[in-house]
């Protein structure tokens, strides 16, 4: 008897490996490569929210050990996948410091919902905000001819990027603020999605993209994957730029931290990186953030806020971003960039 304790006790233990590393595949799957597939590319969407769930989960395994064998040892194990997915999450709950200097540009984002979400709505948020340059997504040329008039005496103009998707669905629209210049815009439809580009006049040499990219859905995930993965060549290159629309992925993403390496997100500048911006329709506290400001370093968000539109199950994205003053163009007589 004196020698199968040890040996039960040192058994006991290897078997709960096996459910440890369910476990961390279950809340870990990036870091395994394996959240490029459904269900996993679609379930690490909810990291946040599965620490409360692990930690749950080690409170019941050490009760459990008083009468289950290993239930402790898996309680250890659960810990630690706890503690790794904390550290990756915690991150964005961390507000950055802001530079001094420079000037201040703002940028709003928002899912128009294949063109239901109220017109008169954005309009009021553009008219509130007087953001220097939005990003509208799903929302194609009949929305657009809806909206123009309500902003264009507001002082902006539209540029509107026409995809695959039928309808307001597949379409892109830039809002840019007139005192910015004369903005160059190029428009893109190789990807299901189409994209913006817009260059020169007031924004100097920064590039601001309008973006939206397939969401990870059973069947889709590979074009999602293609999709996401371009934001690495204005993340990535040589000159600074935004990027800001719907992304359709969370931080939890590896193929999307990828891509953003060398871009801030500023929610997550701002400590906010866990605000949800869909669905609407769940309570504010509870969703994901799939919209985004990207930036390129040293620009940094100085603010970020959301804001609820009728018709949508996204919610409007607002980001003020401190922009070094050797990126911007020195503002047109007339207007400023600053605000």
């Amino acid at each position: 008897m004196t020698h199968e304790r040890p040996h039960r006790r040192l058994g006991s233990r290897w078997l709960a490996l096996p459910f440890v590393a369910a476990v961390a595949v279950l809340a870990l799957p990036d870091l395994f490569g394996l959240d490029v597939a459904t269900p996993l590319a679609q379930l690490v969407s909810f990291r946040p929210y599965l620490l409360a769930g692990l930690a749950a989960l080690v409170a019941v395994l050490l009760v459990l050990g008083r009468w289950v064998r290993g239930a402790v040892a898996a309680a250890c194990g659960v810990a630690v996948v706890l503690l790794a997915a904390g550290l990756m999450v915690a991150p964005r709950a961390v507000a950055t410091p802001v530079p001094a200097g420079g000037r201040t540009l703002s940028v709003a984002t928002f899912n128009a919902y294949g063109g239901e979400a109220d017109v008169a709505e954005v309009a009021a948020l553009i008219r509130d905000e007087r953001p220097d340059l939005v990003s509208l997504v799903e929302a194609g040329a009949r929305y657009r001819a809806e909206l123009a008039p309500l902003v264009e005496p507001l002082g902006y103009h539209l540029v509107t990027a026409i995809g695959e998707p039928d309808g307001d669905l597949g379409g892109v629209t830039a809002v840019v603020a007139e005192h910015l210049g004369d903005v160059r815009a190029r428009t893109h439809v190789a990807t299901p999605f189409p994209r913006v580009e817009l260059e020169g006049g007031g924004l100097g040499a920064l590039r601001f993209v309008a973006f939206h990219s397939i969401a990870p859905r059973r069947g889709d995930v590979p074009q999602w994957r293609s999709d996401v993965g371009l934001v690495a060549q204005w993340c990535a290159g040589a000159r600074p730029a935004i990027v800001a629309g719907d992304f359709n992925a969370t931080f939890d993403h590896s193929v999307f931290r990828q891509a953003t390496a060398g871009c801030g997100d500023a929610a997550a500048q701002r400590g906010t990186g866990l605000t949800p911006t869909w669905p609407a329709w769940l309570p504010p506290w509870l969703g994901l953030q799939i919209d985004h400001v990207l930036a390129t370093e040293p620009i940094v968000a100085e603010g970020f806020a959301v804001r609820e539109i009728s018709g949508s199950d996204h919610r409007a994205v607002i980001a003020r971003l401190r922009i070094p003053d050797d990126v911007l163009a020195p503002a047109p007589a007339g207007g400023s960039a600053a605000r």
